[in-house]
């Protein structure tokens, strides 16, 4: 409660200069004289001021708008993806994030079928994960990053290899969404295009 009272001060000045900062984008100021009305009209306003101005008047705004038929369309499509990606993006959060399997369990063949289908088969280096053949797929922590759980192919001969459901979620959105793909990945994806 004393660190709580000793900052009350210090929340004062910052309301007041915020309130002083507000008022002036909105009003001008009363203490203009009449001389300085002489000057050019840019001179006279705050920068608040002049900002708002820029942006209102000068130049339309640089950001998509809902009547731009493009923006529409992308918009659309960005819906599509999403719902097209939807459930097996969450059973894969849930597979993961869930107690629903412990470290080093194996899928069961319902949630094994979705994973292989719908993520390892887009994977650009599936063949290569799979190696000699797949036997399971399994959930465990990363050996690297001991706090990442992730998807591991348990192959026929005994060996086993992570695999990113990241990166197959990006190769399904580049082969279904071509055209769509880079701007979807750019924003919905947070690291590398990998």
């Amino acid at each position: 409660m004393a660190l709580f009272l000793r900052g009350l001060p210090l929340l004062r000045l910052h309301l007041h200069q915020h309130h002083r900062c507000a008022a002036s984008v909105f009003t001008r100021r009363p203490w203009c004289t009449a001389a300085e009305s002489t000057r050019p009209p840019d001179d006279d306003l705050s920068c608040a001021d002049q900002s708002a101005a820029v942006l209102s008047v000068k130049d339309p705004p640089k950001y998509p708008r809902w009547d731009d038929p493009d923006f529409r369309k992308w918009k659309d499509k960005e819906k599509e993806i999403l719902r097209d990606i939807e459930p097996i993006t969450l059973l894969t959060k849930e597979i993961l994030h869930s107690d629903r399997y412990m470290d080093g369990e194996r899928l069961a063949a319902e949630d094994e079928k979705a994973v292989v289908e719908k993520l390892l088969a887009y994977h650009p280096h599936s063949e290569d994960k799979i190696g000699c053949g797949l036997d399971s797929i399994m959930v465990d922590r990363h050996p690297q990053f001991s706090r990442s759980r992730c998807l591991f192919v348990v192959r026929t001969d005994g060996g086993w290899i992570d695999f990113s459901y990241h990166k197959c979620l990006r190769s399904y959105i580049r082969h279904k969404y071509p055209s769509h793909a880079d701007r979807f990945i750019k924003e919905h994806f947070k690291r590398g295009s990998g």
